[in-house]
């Protein structure tokens, strides 16, 4: 009797046949061997059956047969996949074969992957079909992946959340985007002067991050620039200058008043105050200050937690400028070559298991140039040994898949990636290596001096031990410090050696010299706009955006999409013509077309632009997954949810508001001011 292993793609398909050392024979779509079959899906071989599969009639849009809730659901073979699909299926069904591996991506997806094919194959159940659960591609995960396969069945709840989430999809697509179509389609073709009428194509995660990419564009385009008036003195120590900040703390004549700008004290709104608190400060003779008070410490920083797929692709995009859907190709490439974990996980963090084990990808590491020195010293000095003390090691935090590292394994395929791959590849080791190096610590000086009741601040913070920094810092993306986002693992301002000694050696009561006390205008900044890494993390995060702190707290970690699924999402907005993306900076900005859309649904199914409900939804599904929740009882309040939204689509008359808006909208592009 034979066993088959079935994996996702052919390629991966190769890598267990060479794991498993079988003397194999090439046919047609899988490999044989005297008691072993390797065959392969190419990604998805089945697909749910449109509506017109179920009626002819359905294939025309019409209200009336609005709602399409389906009591038996209908699947089909893709028709580019049907060879592989029939090959498939006479091997799984061969009565020769007795065990069936299942070796499908490790997640919701690849589940789903294989359940419909064995679906639509009949596999008998009477077959003994195991789950293999693997974390990389490398010989020795693989067969402790094969040793450790579970039942199948063990993994039911996930295969029925996996089905769940298309059903979602495909009945909100369905319904609400022949609705929107059907109600304001012609109206938007009509505006638009187009030939041809406008589809509303709108989904569950797909509308809700267009509401989001709106807003923000909304919010930029009405706000109003403020202005306000800082007083800064420049003292001198050493003979060097530096900058003191004026705030209106308790005991200055400015304390509590109406005339200053914003919470923080430090400015005024009218530079008249400004230029009044100045010319009264310079009448003081001399124009020395009082040291009230002073605070030397020294602050830590510890390595930032490792990557998962939303924090690599942001930071893909400010390092590299690409999409996150590029950034997940490249990952999953060097997946496929061995050299990194599963790269579709939330984690951030390695499992205990793993953390045991973790000396052989350092080890690996010993030899890959850019951090090779830095991974020897860790394995020297046996510097990983309590990692699984820290706060990188966390079972709880872990569902599916622990963080993205890189496997120390196949280093040889460097030489045959390209120069995008390796900088990725480095930013993943860099990140990984720095884990086990110290914080960075600085050394922060905080004087507080005082001149006529008025209060000047400085805060001096320098470098004093790199830590982990010598393992992260790298030359991607190097941005000018007032740039730079906060967090960045960027090296210091060098301050002159005899100010900071200076500065070091000040104590209360000693007096400090201003050489002048001027104004500096500045003007209230506009939020930024996404790019296509911060909508990344605003949909991991978006829990953030919730004002409702028990459903935030309830859809903690769930956020919208998922890492399988996000940056899929942002490519078919580009692709639907509702977004645009800057190449060069990949800052996201919506269409004219997009806004339109966003009005629409806004005023006629308002809660599909919800974070609120799109999280709430895939918590549900995490909840199926977890067996808290019934797939009949997630079904129902589907049902619910989407024939009651699509009748009130239907009996909705307000076409002529729409036509107000999108004349709100539109003069902003013909003016060509839009980004």
């Amino acid at each position: 009797m034979k066993s088959v292993y079935i994996a996702e793609k052919p390629s991966v398909a190769q890598e267990f046949a060479k794991a498993l050392k079988l003397d194999c024979k090439r046919e047609d779509g899988y490999l044989e061997a005297p008691d072993a079959i390797v065959t392969w899906c190419y990604g998805h071989l089945i697909t749910m059956s449109y509506p017109d599969a179920y009626d002819p009639e359905l294939k025309r849009w019409r209200f009336d047969t609005l709602p399409f809730l389906p009591d038996e659901w209908r699947y089909e073979v893709i028709p580019s996949a049907s060879k592989q699909f029939n090959i498939v299926k006479r091997l799984l069904n061969r009565d020769d074969v007795e065990r069936i591996y299942v070796c499908t991506d490790s997640g919701r997806e690849g589940e789903y992957i294989y359940r419909l094919v064995d679906q639509e194959a009949k596999v008998p159940a009477t077959k003994d079909k195991r789950r293999v659960w693997i974390d990389s591609q490398t010989e020795e995960e693989i067969l402790k992946g094969i040793k450790n396969a579970k039942p199948l069945s063990e993994y039911d709840n996930m295969s029925d959340s996996a089905y769940l989430r298309a059903k979602e999809d495909y009945l909100m697509g369905i319904n609400f985007s022949r609705a929107l179509t059907l109600k304001y389609g012609f109206p938007m073709r009509d505006f638009l002067k187009r030939d041809k009428n406008v589809v509303v194509a709108v989904g569950r995660v797909m509308t809700c991050v267009l509401g989001m990419i709106v807003r923000r564009e909304r919010e930029i385009r009405n706000f109003i620039k403020v202005p306000f008036f800082k007083v800064n003195a420049i003292a001198s120590l050493a003979g060097k200058d530096f900058d003191m900040e004026w705030r209106a703390v308790e005991g200055s004549m400015y304390f509590n008043t109406p005339y200053l700008y914003g919470d923080k004290g430090n400015g005024f709104k009218e530079r008249a105050t400004a230029e009044e608190l100045v010319a009264r400060l310079k009448k003081v003779d001399p124009l020395v200050s009082t040291i009230v008070k002073i605070d030397k410490k020294t602050e830590k920083k510890n390595p930032p937690m490792l990557y998962n797929l939303a924090e690599l692709q942001n930071d893909c995009s400010r390092f590299f400028k690409i999409r996150p859907d590029e950034t997940l190709n490249i990952v999953q490439n060097l997946y496929e070559k061995k050299l990194v974990t599963y790269p579709r996980t939330d984690a951030r963090v390695l499992s205990t298991a793993v953390a045991k084990e973790i000396y052989k990808n350092l080890r690996g590491l010993s030899s890959y140039p850019p951090v090779g020195v830095y991974a020897k010293y860790v394995v020297d000095k046996e510097g990983y040994k309590n990692i699984h003390k820290s706060r990188y090691v966390n079972d709880k935090q872990i569902t599916d898949h622990y963080a993205i590292i890189p496997t120390g394994q196949g280093l040889s395929q460097l030489s045959r990636v390209s120069e995008l791959e390796a900088k990725v590849y480095e930013l993943i080791a860099r990140r990984f290596v720095s884990i086990f190096y110290p914080a960075a610590e600085y050394k922060k000086y905080s004087i507080e001096s005082e001149i006529d009741g008025e209060h000047f601040f400085s805060t001096t913070k320098v470098l004093a031990k790199d830590g982990y920094l010598k393992v992260a810092n790298h030359s991607f993306g190097r941005k000018k410090k007032e740039e730079a986002k906060e967090g960045d693992e960027s090296e210091e301002e060098s301050l002159d050696e005899a100010l900071l000694k200076a500065i070091s050696s000040l104590k209360k009561g000693d007096k400090l010299s201003f050489k002048d006390i001027v104004i500096k205008e500045g003007e209230s900044s506009p939020p930024k706009p996404y790019n296509s890494g911060s909508i990344i993390l605003a949909m991991e995060n978006a829990g953030k955006l919730i004002e409702d702190e028990e459903l935030r707290s309830q859809i903690k970690g769930s956020g919208i999409g998922t890492s399988a699924t996000r940056a899929e999402i942002i490519k078919k907005l580009s692709n639907n013509g509702y977004i645009s993306i800057n190449g060069k900076t990949q800052v996201l900005a919506p269409t004219l077309l997009g806004e339109m859309i966003y009005d629409v649904v806004d005023h006629s199914i308002k809660s599909m632009l919800n974070p609120e409900l799109t999280a709430s939804w895939e918590k549900g599904l995490s909840m199926v997954a977890d067996g808290a929740v019934t797939s009949d009882e997630y079904m129902k309040k589907l049902e619910d949810y989407v024939g009651k939204l699509t009748n009130n689509v239907k009996g909705l008359n307000n076409k002529n508001q729409m036509l107000y808006l999108f004349n709100q909208v539109s003069p902003y592009y013909k003016s060509k001011k839009g980004r």
